[in-house]
Formats: C-alpha cells, sequence, structure tokens
C-alpha cells in the first residue's frame, strides 16, 4: 500500500470561528472519546504519573476543547491525593463557553483563553504544558513557534500527543465518519483529516529537531504519537 500523503492546506471545522453550538459540543465529546479510548489520554498520564508525587502538579493544557482531558487528570490526582492545578487554554469563543461549562465542579482547574503561539504565561509558570491532536492545526513554521512556547513555560516537561498519520488511522476515521460520526458534519469532516494532517514517526522528530529541542518520538496505543521534551 502506497504511502499516505500529508495534506497542509485544508482547514477543520472545529476551527471555524462559529458553529452550531450543539454540534460542536458534540463533536468535542467525539474528540475527547478518541482520547480516551485510543490512548491519548492514557499516555499522558502515564507521563504524569513519572512525576515526584510528593511535588504539586501544574498543568498548562494547550487547545483544552471540552477540557475533558484535564477533567479526567484531575479525577486521576484526586484518587492519588496529588496537589494539582490545570489551566485549560483555547481560543475559540464557543469551545471556551462548552469548556468552562464541564469545568464547574472543578475548583482545580481554571479555563481561559490563551494563544498557544504566544502563551501569556511567564517562563517555568507549569510543571507540564500538553498539547493534545492540535499541534497539527498549525502550519509547519507555527507548529515550531509551538514547541518552544510549550517549552519555555514548562520547569519539568512538554508533552505532546498526536495522531500517527497511516493508513490504519486513516480508514478508521473513514469508517467512524461513515457509522459513529455520521450524523455529525463536523466530526464527520475533521475526523479522516485530522489523519491526512497529522505525522509519521520521522515528520514529529523533525518538527522537534528543528524547533531546535532535544527528545524522541515514542509510539503508543493505536497509532499515537508521543513527545516527551524536558525542560531545555
Amino acid at each position: 500500500m502506497s504511502r499516505l500523503a500529508r495534506v497542509t492546506q485544508a482547514e477543520e471545522r472545529l476551527d471555524q470561528p462559529q458553529s452550531d453550538v450543539r454540534l460542536l459540543e458534540q463533536s468535542l465529546r467525539h474528540v475527547a472519546q478518541v482520547n480516551r479510548w485510543l490512548g491519548g489520554d492514557r499516555s499522558v498520564l502515564r507521563v504524569l504519573r513519572q512525576s515526584d508525587p510528593r511535588q504539586p502538579l501544574a498543568l498548562l493544557d494547550i487547545g483544552t476543547g471540552s477540557a475533558a482531558l484535564p477533567r479526567r487528570i484531575v479525577h486521576w490526582a484526586r484518587r492519588s491525593q496529588r496537589a494539582i492545578t490545570v489551566r485549560a487554554t483555547d481560543v475559540h469563543p464557543q469551545t471556551l463557553a462548552l469548556a468552562r461549562q464541564a469545568c464547574r465542579d472543578y475548583p482545580e482547574i481554571i479555563v481561559e483563553n490563551a494563544n498557544a503561539l504566544q502563551l501569556p504565561y511567564q517562563s517555568g509558570t507549569f510543571t507540564h504544558a500538553l498539547l493534545t491532536l492540535t499541534l497539527h492545526h498549525f502550519n509547519d513554521a507555527e507548529q515550531l513557534i509551538v514547541l518552544r512556547e510549550l517549552v519555555r513555560v514548562s520547569r519539568q516537561a512538554a508533552v505532546v500527543s498526536e495522531l500517527e498519520r497511516g493508513w490504519p488511522n486513516y480508514l478508521g476515521s473513514r469508517l467512524l465518519a461513515a457509522t459513529w460520526w455520521r450524523r455529525n458534519p463536523i466530526t464527520r469532516h475533521d475526523g479522516p483529516l485530522s489523519v491526512l494532517r497529522a505525522f509519521t514517526p520521522a515528520e514529529l522528530a523533525a518538527v522537534a529537531h528543528r524547533a531546535g529541542l532535544q527528545t524522541t518520538v515514542q509510539r503508543g496505543f493505536f497509532y499515537r504519537l508521543l513527545l516527551v521534551i524536558p525542560a531545555q
């Protein structure tokens, strides 16, 4: 089977400034389900579990969507009796409103607007900065800026979780688009496109290298890629 070519120019509907709120909320729920059941959340939690349990966690989650990952992390921290605070950020006004509603019972989470290209935080503000299924939304030049910003605000590590672009992920997304996602035009469009805009392991490693960062790409469950970039 031939190599699956990368798409760099197409826009995902989640990035459009206005959407039907009901469809947007459902589409963000679809994204959260992909992260929960296909390895994304699990890989991020594995990194956090390796941190010193005696030290409080201060996390930044960029491109948080419905803040599903911060909420899952807080549930883990509560069970583990870990002190934790999370800044869950996005730039989409409708998405931020949905995230604030979802986090109303989570005092550990502050939802706010923050642009990943110019984060409004001092260097070393957070123990970890997280970026899940978001790097592929930026163009090639912006990806370097985003990674450098993640590392700048982190005291311990920046954690980037992405899809692996390949036929298994793409065919799986097409199947979901024809079944589970078929009634939602946002997810039906964005799911397969997200795979086409994503990375191979070599491509993701090259992005980090061009940003001047020392790290390696880890491959996780169901064709997920993970960059764990130590503070540099």
